[in-house]
């Protein structure tokens, strides 16, 4: 089991102050149900992730929801970080980099760093 500690979570106290804001879904890392343990203060969801660092093993396009006939967000190539948020299926969602697209990859052309 792996174990993961956040050393950079926001401290003190957290309170809604206002009207959310509409995030770029293709650029922000949050969805209705999660988003990036780092916007944990900045966007309200149930579910918080610590990204799990994977490598693409072969070129493949990055799609804006699970199936190969939605909305091509990016066309990846072999070896590109990519930071999985969740699975789903066959679909991993995440992140491309640290400040990348963000999308879902088929699984099978992932690979755990």
């Amino acid at each position: 089991m792996d174990l993961f500690f956040v050393t950079d979570a926001p401290t003190g106290e957290l309170a809604l102050t206002g009207p959310s804001k509409t995030l770029d879904a293709a650029h922000w890392p949050v969805r209705g149900d999660l988003a990036h343990i780092r916007l944990a203060g900045l966007c309200f969801v149930p579910h918080y992730a610590v990204p799990m660092a994977h490598r693409l093993t072969t070129s493949a396009t990055l799609h804006a929801a699970q199936g190969d006939h939605s909305p091509e967000r990016a066309a990846l190539t072999a070896g590109t970080l990519f930071n999985v948020l969740d699975i789903s299926g066959n679909w991993a969602w995440g992140q491309v980099g640290e400040d990348g697209f963000v999308g879902y990859l088929p699984l099978a052309v992932l690979e755990r760093v």
